[in-house]
């Protein structure tokens, strides 16, 4: 049975791997509609792409051994007809190309040449047809130089499905790869494209239909997607002219000796977000500065870990939060088991992943309920530090939510959440102006005051990232810094109707 607590895919929001992407080219050809007339589709969308965002000029097309290469021969021809001037360069031999490929190859009535730095000459337009998201190897030297030249003399260059020398897949760059001002992939996009390098060097990144049917991705399931508000807005509708304080959820955070501020930041976007409560579990020896401080934030006294429990004897406490400037001590550490065992909704995020760096494996045999982990890629390092030596970003924060049994939210421009069954989003609404101290404890308040109120850890997570990002953005000019975030909440929040 679904968890209508969690989120809802949606089949426009998938991100396909290259061999979920062989898979619905398949079942386009299965289903009756020929290799060529996607080629075709594919090619003629790359020259619209051209011709709709570029004042004519001459292009260079620059053709590889495979598929990618017929779609660039398409995409010349249709720009000659359209009355562009277009050389071509095939790396490779043309009597070497097969099927489709071969195929497209003869439609294009133009000579085709070899590569050569002076075809760079008239400065043209580059469309990068070399090779697609499924290169596995680094790149021959005379591809490797002609992106060189290309990035060397800053060239517009338009990519077909990703520029030539970035993995579709994990986003890594295979020695050398374009910068691309416009990126035409086909049907649905690939997590490279949402990687780090992918959202540096892909550019504009354009989704061309080229008469895949959709159902295609029913058949594929896949298990990862784009994060935006149709996955989980419906979650956020209140409406229940009955509600109350305690309806919402009562979420409680540990707060330390020293950054009570980190603390204090979580509880306001707790608040901000819907919970109907937020108490800060204190110090003695802090309890009057965070008494004196938000009055809608309840005040606690937790010395140790083990009147933290106490608390937790309220079973309305239903969401903890432990991290945010609780401190590298046994308190933390007494905290987070204590609030693992009574299995409620559970963030542990910054201080509280670190005091575990020495044990993982305590933390992760004493996780048994709904839990989130929200590290940074340091804190990434010290619970799992054998899965920090690729670039594939997904698959290291899914390996590490199999690991743990939580749900993983690991932070960066490419925010990676992943869940224990394998399923994942890619969340890359966000803004470096987010680089700043406490942005990272209001993220925190967000996903507990969302837990608060019911939603899954992978639900609460995806929306939290979502509104953090939109905050920023609606802040929109420089000096931002963590205390504005849950004041522009209400806008943030306000700006998913148009989702709705």
């Amino acid at each position: 049975m679904p968890d209508f607590r969690d989120i809802l895919p949606r089949d426009e929001l998938a991100l396909l791997t290259c061999a979920q992407m062989a898979r619905a080219d398949a079942f386009a050809i299965d289903g009756g509609v020929p290799g060529r007339d996607l080629m075709e589709m594919a090619g003629r969308a790359v020259a619209l792409a051209v011709m709709e965002r570029h004042a004519r000029r001459p292009v260079l097309v620059l053709c590889g051994p495979g598929n990618n290469g017929g779609d660039g021969f398409v995409a010349a021809r249709h720009l000659r007809a359209a009355g562009w001037p277009v050389r071509l360069v095939l790396f490779g031999q043309r009597g070497a190309l097969k099927g489709d490929a071969a195929w497209a190859a003869g439609t294009w009535q133009g000579k085709i040449d070899a590569w050569s730095s002076a075809r760079l000459d008239d400065a043209p337009l580059v469309v990068d047809a070399i090779f697609g998201a499924g290169l596995s190897r680094p790149l021959e030297d005379e591809i490797a130089s002609a992106i060189d030249l290309v990035t060397g003399r800053q060239l517009p260059v338009v990519a077909v499905d990703v520029p030539t020398g970035l993995h579709g897949d994990t986003g890594e760059i295979m020695g050398r790869a374009f910068w691309a001002e416009t990126t035409v992939s086909f049907f649905r996009a690939k997590p490279g494209h949402y990687s780090v390098e992918g959202l540096r060097r892909c550019g504009r990144l354009s989704i061309a239909d080229i008469g895949i049917p959709t159902q295609a991705v029913a058949a594929i399931d896949p298990r990862a997607w784009l994060n935006a508000p149709a996955l989980w807005t419906h979650l956020l509708r209140r409406n229940d002219i009955a509600d109350h304080k305690y309806a919402r959820g009562h979420l409680t955070i540990l707060a330390g000796a020293h950054a009570t501020g980190a603390a204090r930041l979580a509880a306001l976007a707790g608040r901000r977000i819907g919970a109907g409560l937020v108490t800060i579990a204190s110090l003695r020896s802090t309890l009057a500065v965070l008494q004196a401080a938000e009055p809608g934030n309840l005040v606690a006294e937790a010395e140790d870990g083990a009147m933290f429990a106490h608390l937790l004897a309220d079973e309305r406490r239903n969401a903890l939060l432990i991290g945010p400037g609780s401190g590298v001590v046994d308190r933390t550490r007494d905290a987070v088991l204590a609030a693992l065992a009574v299995r409620r909704q559970v963030v542990l995020d910054a201080d509280a992943i670190t005091v575990f760096a020495a044990d993982p494996a305590l933390l992760f045999r004493s996780i048994s309920g709904p839990t989130l982990l929200t590290p940074h890629e340091g804190e990434f390092r010290r619970l799992f530090p054998d899965l920090g030596g690729t670039s594939d970003k997904l698959e290291r924060v899914r390996r590490a939510a199999a690991r743990s049994g939580a749900t993983i939210l690991l932070k960066g421009p490419d925010t990676v959440i992943a869940t224990p069954d394998g399923r994942a989003i890619v969340n890359t609404h966000a803004s470096p102006a987010l680089a700043t101290a406490g942005s990272g404890d209001v993220l925190a308040g967000l996903i507990g005051g969302l837990l608060a109120q019911g939603l899954t850890p992978f639900a609460a997570a995806a929306a939290a990232a979502w509104l953090h990002g939109e905050c920023a953005h609606l802040f929109g000019r420089p000096g931002l810094i963590a205390e504005d975030l849950p004041a522009l909440l209400p806008h943030a929040l306000q700006s998913l109707s148009s989702f709705n």
